[in-house]
């Protein structure tokens, strides 16, 4: 998988914002019922790219690990730099 078939599975699926797995499926659910190639909007080539990047986006986020690094941790959350001065 690249960044492009994943930035294009992202619009496919109309996501705008972070989503985790069951928003996905409910995003997925709400388009692979409105272009069903049995509904009226249906689409044969619409329905399979739904459900490619249906695939695609599920199987990133169940395969998704976090980084432990701690210059990478640093730069996802700065305001933790600073931790030594909680206490005062």
């Amino acid at each position: 998988m690249d960044y492009d078939d994943f930035q294009k599975a992202v619009d496919c699926l109309g996501i705008l914002t972070r989503l985790d797995q069951k928003g996905l499926r409910k995003n997925y659910l709400q388009l692979s019922k409105k272009y069903h190639p049995d509904t009226l909007e249906g689409s044969d080539e619409k329905f399979k790219e739904i459900n490619e990047a249906y695939n695609l986006l599920k199987t990133y986020i169940e395969n998704y690990k976090f980084s432990f690094e701690k210059e990478e941790f640093l730069g996802q959350y700065p305001s933790f730099t600073n931790y030594k001065n909680w206490n005062r």
